[in-house]
Protein backbone atom coordinates (compact mmCIF):
# COMPACT_ATOMS: atom_id res chain seq x y z
CA UNK A 1 0.00 0.00 0.00
CA UNK A 2 2.90 2.05 -0.04
CA UNK A 3 2.48 3.17 3.80
CA UNK A 4 6.32 2.96 3.56
CA UNK A 5 6.59 4.99 7.38
CA UNK A 6 4.70 2.63 8.38
CA UNK A 7 6.80 -0.31 7.29
CA UNK A 8 9.77 1.47 8.65
CA UNK A 9 7.71 1.75 11.67
CA UNK A 10 7.27 -1.84 12.02
CA UNK A 11 11.04 -2.55 11.64
CA UNK A 12 12.41 -0.72 13.99
CA UNK A 13 9.53 -2.07 16.15
CA UNK A 14 10.66 -5.59 15.96
CA UNK A 15 14.46 -4.56 16.14
CA UNK A 16 13.36 -3.19 19.57
CA UNK A 17 11.58 -6.16 20.32
CA UNK A 18 12.70 -9.41 18.50
CA UNK A 19 15.43 -8.65 15.87
CA UNK A 20 16.40 -12.17 15.38
CA UNK A 21 12.51 -12.09 13.17
CA UNK A 22 14.20 -9.42 10.72
CA UNK A 23 16.38 -11.25 7.86
CA UNK A 24 17.15 -10.81 4.07
CA UNK A 25 13.91 -11.32 3.26
CA UNK A 26 12.75 -8.56 5.43
CA UNK A 27 15.28 -6.56 4.36
CA UNK A 28 14.32 -7.58 0.31
CA UNK A 29 10.73 -6.70 0.79
CA UNK A 30 10.98 -3.53 1.41
CA UNK A 31 14.21 -2.45 -0.47
CA UNK A 32 11.97 -4.15 -3.50
CA UNK A 33 9.33 -1.79 -2.89
CA UNK A 34 11.00 1.00 -2.75
CA UNK A 35 13.20 0.48 -5.89
CA UNK A 36 9.98 0.34 -7.48
CA UNK A 37 7.97 4.02 -6.24
CA UNK A 38 10.79 6.09 -4.90
CA UNK A 39 14.11 7.36 -6.31
CA UNK A 40 17.65 5.46 -6.68
CA UNK A 41 18.76 7.66 -3.56
CA UNK A 42 16.15 6.39 -1.90
CA UNK A 43 17.05 3.44 -2.11
CA UNK A 44 20.80 3.64 -0.99
CA UNK A 45 19.58 6.03 1.45
CA UNK A 46 17.15 2.63 2.60
CA UNK A 47 19.81 0.54 2.36
CA UNK A 48 22.16 2.51 4.71
CA UNK A 49 19.38 3.38 7.50
CA UNK A 50 18.50 -0.66 7.47
CA UNK A 51 22.85 -0.99 8.05
CA UNK A 52 22.85 1.43 11.15
CA UNK A 53 19.56 1.59 12.51
CA UNK A 54 17.70 -1.73 11.73
CA UNK A 55 19.92 -4.58 11.47
CA UNK A 56 21.74 -3.61 14.30
CA UNK A 57 25.03 -5.56 14.88
CA UNK A 58 25.32 -7.17 11.83
CA UNK A 59 27.77 -7.17 9.31
CA UNK A 60 26.86 -6.29 6.03
CA UNK A 61 28.28 -8.29 3.35
CA UNK A 62 28.03 -9.69 0.22
CA UNK A 63 24.42 -11.60 0.98
CA UNK A 64 22.88 -8.00 1.73
CA UNK A 65 24.94 -6.53 -1.49
CA UNK A 66 23.11 -9.00 -3.44
CA UNK A 67 19.84 -8.43 -1.77
CA UNK A 68 20.53 -4.22 -2.99
CA UNK A 69 21.39 -5.44 -6.59
CA UNK A 70 18.38 -8.31 -6.88
CA UNK A 71 15.89 -5.11 -5.88
CA UNK A 72 17.23 -2.99 -8.80
CA UNK A 73 17.23 -6.39 -11.22
CA UNK A 74 13.80 -7.88 -10.21
CA UNK A 75 12.35 -4.34 -11.15
CA UNK A 76 14.61 -4.08 -14.39
CA UNK A 77 16.46 -1.07 -13.93
CA UNK A 78 20.08 -2.53 -14.98
CA UNK A 79 21.46 0.96 -15.19
CA UNK A 80 20.62 1.41 -12.20
CA UNK A 81 21.79 -1.90 -10.22
CA UNK A 82 25.14 -1.31 -12.88
CA UNK A 83 25.85 2.15 -10.60
CA UNK A 84 25.14 0.18 -6.98
CA UNK A 85 28.08 -2.46 -8.60
CA UNK A 86 30.88 0.26 -9.72
CA UNK A 87 29.59 2.48 -6.55
CA UNK A 88 30.04 -0.14 -4.05
CA UNK A 89 31.63 -3.23 -5.38
CA UNK A 90 35.03 -2.34 -3.09
CA UNK A 91 33.09 -2.84 -0.04
CA UNK A 92 31.62 -6.33 -0.74
CA UNK A 93 33.20 -9.22 -1.99
CA UNK A 94 31.00 -10.35 -4.81
CA UNK A 95 30.46 -13.87 -6.15
CA UNK A 96 29.21 -15.93 -8.17
CA UNK A 97 26.02 -15.68 -7.19
CA UNK A 98 25.95 -11.24 -7.24
CA UNK A 99 27.18 -11.84 -11.33
CA UNK A 100 23.82 -14.47 -11.85
CA UNK A 101 21.36 -11.59 -10.29
CA UNK A 102 22.87 -9.24 -12.97
CA UNK A 103 22.55 -12.20 -15.69
CA UNK A 104 18.66 -12.86 -14.13
CA UNK A 105 17.90 -8.66 -14.84
CA UNK A 106 19.14 -8.73 -18.23
CA UNK A 107 17.11 -11.89 -19.37
CA UNK A 108 14.09 -10.70 -17.93
CA UNK A 109 14.58 -7.23 -19.42
CA UNK A 110 14.82 -9.41 -22.95
CA UNK A 111 18.05 -8.38 -23.53
CA UNK A 112 19.96 -11.30 -25.33
CA UNK A 113 23.13 -9.23 -25.92
CA UNK A 114 23.51 -7.70 -22.92
CA UNK A 115 23.03 -11.09 -21.13
CA UNK A 116 26.25 -12.08 -23.61
CA UNK A 117 28.26 -9.27 -23.11
CA UNK A 118 27.82 -9.63 -19.28
CA UNK A 119 28.28 -13.39 -19.38
CA UNK A 120 31.69 -12.58 -21.08
CA UNK A 121 32.56 -9.66 -18.51
CA UNK A 122 31.86 -12.42 -16.01
CA UNK A 123 34.28 -14.64 -17.00
CA UNK A 124 36.74 -11.98 -17.46
CA UNK A 125 36.45 -11.09 -13.83
CA UNK A 126 37.35 -14.48 -12.90
CA UNK A 127 34.26 -15.89 -11.75
CA UNK A 128 33.55 -19.25 -12.90
CA UNK A 129 30.15 -19.86 -14.03
CA UNK A 130 27.62 -22.75 -12.68
CA UNK A 131 25.12 -24.54 -13.47
CA UNK A 132 22.94 -21.43 -12.68
CA UNK A 133 24.89 -19.34 -14.94
CA UNK A 134 24.17 -21.34 -17.76
CA UNK A 135 20.72 -22.33 -17.42
CA UNK A 136 19.73 -18.40 -17.60
CA UNK A 137 21.83 -17.93 -20.61
CA UNK A 138 19.69 -21.08 -22.37
CA UNK A 139 16.53 -19.89 -21.40
CA UNK A 140 17.50 -16.31 -22.70
CA UNK A 141 18.40 -17.83 -26.20
CA UNK A 142 15.79 -20.31 -26.09
CA UNK A 143 13.11 -17.27 -25.44
CA UNK A 144 14.31 -15.38 -28.45
CA UNK A 145 14.36 -18.55 -30.05
CA UNK A 146 17.77 -19.02 -30.89
CA UNK A 147 17.66 -22.97 -29.79
CA UNK A 148 20.67 -23.75 -31.49
CA UNK A 149 22.70 -21.50 -29.73
CA UNK A 150 21.07 -22.99 -26.89
CA UNK A 151 22.27 -26.62 -27.76
CA UNK A 152 25.67 -25.12 -28.04
CA UNK A 153 26.02 -23.49 -24.71
CA UNK A 154 24.32 -27.51 -23.60
CA UNK A 155 27.38 -29.02 -24.91
CA UNK A 156 29.61 -26.54 -23.41
CA UNK A 157 28.50 -26.57 -20.20
CA UNK A 158 29.25 -30.68 -20.16
CA UNK A 159 32.13 -29.54 -22.08
CA UNK A 160 33.92 -27.68 -18.59
CA UNK A 161 32.38 -30.35 -16.15
CA UNK A 162 29.28 -28.37 -15.06
CA UNK A 163 26.45 -30.63 -14.74
CA UNK A 164 23.29 -29.68 -16.42
CA UNK A 165 19.95 -29.49 -14.12
CA UNK A 166 16.45 -31.04 -14.78
CA UNK A 167 15.27 -27.23 -15.54
CA UNK A 168 18.30 -26.83 -18.29
CA UNK A 169 16.75 -29.95 -20.23
CA UNK A 170 13.24 -29.21 -19.16
CA UNK A 171 13.69 -25.04 -20.85
CA UNK A 172 15.61 -26.68 -24.22
CA UNK A 173 12.51 -29.45 -24.31
CA UNK A 174 9.61 -26.29 -24.60
CA UNK A 175 12.08 -24.91 -26.62
CA UNK A 176 11.83 -27.57 -29.44
CA UNK A 177 8.35 -27.22 -28.77
CA UNK A 178 7.73 -23.60 -29.80
CA UNK A 179 9.71 -23.95 -32.58
CA UNK A 180 7.84 -27.82 -33.76
CA UNK A 181 10.95 -30.14 -33.63
CA UNK A 182 9.45 -32.82 -31.95
CA UNK A 183 11.78 -35.29 -32.80
CA UNK A 184 14.28 -33.34 -30.92
CA UNK A 185 12.50 -32.62 -27.55
CA UNK A 186 12.07 -36.12 -27.42
CA UNK A 187 15.63 -36.81 -27.43
CA UNK A 188 16.40 -34.53 -25.47
CA UNK A 189 13.29 -36.18 -22.87
CA UNK A 190 15.07 -39.50 -23.71
CA UNK A 191 18.58 -38.84 -22.81
CA UNK A 192 17.48 -37.51 -19.14
CA UNK A 193 18.00 -40.69 -17.35
CA UNK A 194 20.99 -40.67 -18.82
CA UNK A 195 22.61 -37.79 -17.65
CA UNK A 196 21.59 -39.32 -13.85
CA UNK A 197 18.49 -37.07 -13.58
CA UNK A 198 15.12 -37.89 -13.16
CA UNK A 199 11.98 -36.65 -15.07
CA UNK A 200 9.74 -34.44 -12.99
CA UNK A 201 6.32 -32.85 -13.81
CA UNK A 202 8.22 -29.82 -15.54
CA UNK A 203 9.69 -31.89 -18.28
CA UNK A 204 6.88 -34.14 -18.27
CA UNK A 205 4.75 -31.19 -19.26
CA UNK A 206 7.53 -29.48 -21.45
CA UNK A 207 7.11 -32.29 -23.94
CA UNK A 208 3.59 -32.92 -23.59
CA UNK A 209 3.10 -28.85 -24.64
CA UNK A 210 5.69 -29.93 -27.70
CA UNK A 211 3.38 -33.12 -28.80
CA UNK A 212 0.25 -30.88 -28.67
CA UNK A 213 1.61 -28.10 -30.34
CA UNK A 214 2.65 -30.53 -33.21
CA UNK A 215 -1.52 -32.24 -32.93
CA UNK A 216 0.14 -35.35 -31.84
CA UNK A 217 -2.51 -35.66 -28.98
CA UNK A 218 -2.57 -39.49 -29.02
CA UNK A 219 0.85 -39.48 -28.10
CA UNK A 220 -0.02 -36.50 -25.30
CA UNK A 221 -2.02 -38.83 -23.92
CA UNK A 222 0.22 -41.78 -23.73
CA UNK A 223 2.41 -39.86 -21.93
CA UNK A 224 -0.13 -38.82 -19.20
CA UNK A 225 -0.07 -42.10 -18.73
CA UNK A 226 3.07 -42.80 -18.26
CA UNK A 227 3.68 -40.03 -15.84
CA UNK A 228 0.56 -41.75 -13.94
CA UNK A 229 2.57 -45.03 -14.04
CA UNK A 230 6.08 -43.55 -12.68
CA UNK A 231 4.28 -41.42 -10.08
CA UNK A 232 5.09 -38.61 -11.80
CA UNK A 233 1.92 -35.84 -10.52
CA UNK A 234 0.29 -33.92 -13.05
CA UNK A 235 -0.32 -30.32 -12.03
CA UNK A 236 -2.62 -27.89 -13.65
CA UNK A 237 -0.44 -26.94 -16.17
CA UNK A 238 -0.70 -31.16 -17.24
CA UNK A 239 -3.98 -30.55 -17.19
CA UNK A 240 -4.60 -27.37 -19.48
CA UNK A 241 -2.77 -28.46 -21.50
CA UNK A 242 -4.29 -31.55 -22.31
CA UNK A 243 -7.49 -29.86 -22.25
CA UNK A 244 -6.59 -27.69 -24.43
CA UNK A 245 -4.97 -29.94 -26.98
CA UNK A 246 -8.47 -32.44 -27.10
CA UNK A 247 -10.81 -28.85 -27.38
CA UNK A 248 -8.29 -28.36 -30.20
CA UNK A 249 -9.34 -31.71 -32.17
CA UNK A 250 -12.61 -30.81 -31.20
CA UNK A 251 -13.27 -34.29 -29.58
CA UNK A 252 -15.89 -33.92 -26.74
CA UNK A 253 -15.76 -37.47 -24.87
CA UNK A 254 -12.46 -37.31 -24.76
CA UNK A 255 -12.65 -33.64 -22.99
CA UNK A 256 -15.44 -34.79 -20.73
CA UNK A 257 -13.14 -38.21 -20.08
CA UNK A 258 -10.01 -36.31 -18.53
CA UNK A 259 -12.94 -33.93 -16.85
CA UNK A 260 -14.22 -37.37 -14.91
CA UNK A 261 -10.53 -38.76 -14.49
CA UNK A 262 -9.54 -35.03 -12.86
CA UNK A 263 -12.76 -34.98 -10.73
CA UNK A 264 -12.22 -38.62 -9.48
CA UNK A 265 -8.86 -37.00 -8.24
CA UNK A 266 -10.03 -34.54 -6.39
CA UNK A 267 -8.12 -31.97 -8.64
CA UNK A 268 -8.54 -28.38 -8.70
CA UNK A 269 -7.90 -26.54 -11.59
CA UNK A 270 -7.08 -22.92 -11.45
CA UNK A 271 -9.22 -19.88 -12.88
CA UNK A 272 -7.88 -19.98 -16.89
CA UNK A 273 -8.62 -23.94 -16.94
CA UNK A 274 -11.68 -23.72 -15.32
CA UNK A 275 -13.04 -20.42 -17.76
CA UNK A 276 -11.43 -22.70 -21.19
CA UNK A 277 -13.44 -25.45 -20.05
CA UNK A 278 -16.40 -23.64 -19.26
CA UNK A 279 -16.38 -21.98 -22.46
CA UNK A 280 -15.83 -25.45 -24.30
CA UNK A 281 -18.80 -26.85 -22.67
CA UNK A 282 -21.32 -23.68 -23.34
CA UNK A 283 -20.17 -23.63 -26.78
CA UNK A 284 -20.61 -27.03 -27.70
CA UNK A 285 -24.15 -27.02 -26.48
CA UNK A 286 -23.59 -29.42 -23.23
CA UNK A 287 -24.79 -26.88 -20.54
CA UNK A 288 -24.88 -30.19 -18.17
CA UNK A 289 -21.49 -30.38 -18.36
CA UNK A 290 -20.98 -26.78 -17.55
CA UNK A 291 -23.22 -27.24 -14.36
CA UNK A 292 -20.82 -30.08 -13.37
CA UNK A 293 -18.05 -28.25 -13.53
CA UNK A 294 -19.90 -25.61 -11.73
CA UNK A 295 -21.05 -28.18 -8.55
CA UNK A 296 -17.52 -29.90 -8.90
CA UNK A 297 -16.19 -26.27 -7.56
CA UNK A 298 -18.44 -25.13 -4.70
CA UNK A 299 -17.92 -28.60 -3.31
CA UNK A 300 -14.44 -28.27 -3.14
CA UNK A 301 -14.68 -24.39 -1.82
CA UNK A 302 -13.78 -22.76 -4.93
CA UNK A 303 -16.16 -19.92 -6.03
CA UNK A 304 -15.90 -19.61 -10.26
CA UNK A 305 -14.74 -16.61 -11.78
CA UNK A 306 -17.79 -14.09 -13.04
CA UNK A 307 -16.89 -15.13 -16.86
CA UNK A 308 -17.32 -18.51 -16.14
CA UNK A 309 -20.82 -17.71 -14.64
CA UNK A 310 -21.77 -15.50 -17.69
CA UNK A 311 -20.33 -18.65 -20.05
CA UNK A 312 -22.82 -21.10 -17.71
CA UNK A 313 -25.53 -18.73 -17.10
CA UNK A 314 -25.93 -17.80 -20.87
CA UNK A 315 -25.89 -21.48 -22.07
CA UNK A 316 -28.62 -22.51 -19.50
CA UNK A 317 -30.93 -19.88 -20.37
CA UNK A 318 -30.34 -20.10 -24.04
CA UNK A 319 -31.91 -24.01 -23.05
CA UNK A 320 -34.27 -22.91 -21.09
CA UNK A 321 -32.65 -23.75 -17.54
CA UNK A 322 -33.71 -20.37 -16.11
CA UNK A 323 -34.21 -22.00 -12.65
CA UNK A 324 -30.09 -23.30 -12.96
CA UNK A 325 -29.16 -20.34 -14.14
CA UNK A 326 -30.54 -18.26 -11.29
CA UNK A 327 -29.41 -20.78 -8.84
CA UNK A 328 -25.72 -20.70 -10.03
CA UNK A 329 -26.29 -16.82 -9.46
CA UNK A 330 -27.63 -16.82 -6.18
CA UNK A 331 -24.72 -19.04 -5.39
CA UNK A 332 -22.22 -16.37 -6.40
CA UNK A 333 -23.90 -14.24 -4.39
CA UNK A 334 -24.00 -16.02 -1.43
CA UNK A 335 -20.15 -16.01 -1.53
CA UNK A 336 -19.85 -12.08 -1.58
CA UNK A 337 -18.90 -12.72 -5.31
CA UNK A 338 -20.51 -10.01 -8.28
CA UNK A 339 -22.90 -11.13 -10.85
CA UNK A 340 -22.50 -9.13 -13.96
CA UNK A 341 -24.95 -6.60 -15.35
CA UNK A 342 -25.72 -9.03 -18.42
CA UNK A 343 -26.69 -11.57 -16.33
CA UNK A 344 -28.67 -10.02 -13.70
CA UNK A 345 -30.49 -8.42 -17.15
CA UNK A 346 -31.33 -11.85 -18.37
CA UNK A 347 -32.36 -12.95 -15.44
CA UNK A 348 -34.01 -10.06 -14.39
CA UNK A 349 -36.34 -10.31 -17.68
CA UNK A 350 -37.21 -14.24 -17.37
CA UNK A 351 -38.25 -13.01 -13.47
CA UNK A 352 -40.78 -10.68 -13.87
Amino acid sequence: MRYFDKAWELMEEIQRTDPSLLTLKSMSILLSRIVKFQTYEDTLEAFERMKKNIFVGRKFGTDEFNVLLRAFCTQRQMKEARSVFNKMHPRFSPNTKTMNIFLLGFKESGDVTAVELFYHEMVQRGFKPNNVTYNIIIDAYCKKGCFGDGLRLLTEMEGVNCLPTIETITTLIHATGVARNIAKARELFEEIPMKNLRPDTGACNALLSSLVRCRDVESATSLMDEMEEKGIGHDNITYHTMFFGLMKSKNLDSVSELFDKMTKKNFVPKTRTVVMLMKFFCANRQPDLGLNLWGYMLERGHCPHGHALDLLATSLYSHGKVQEAFECSKQMLERERHVSEAVFQMLERFLL
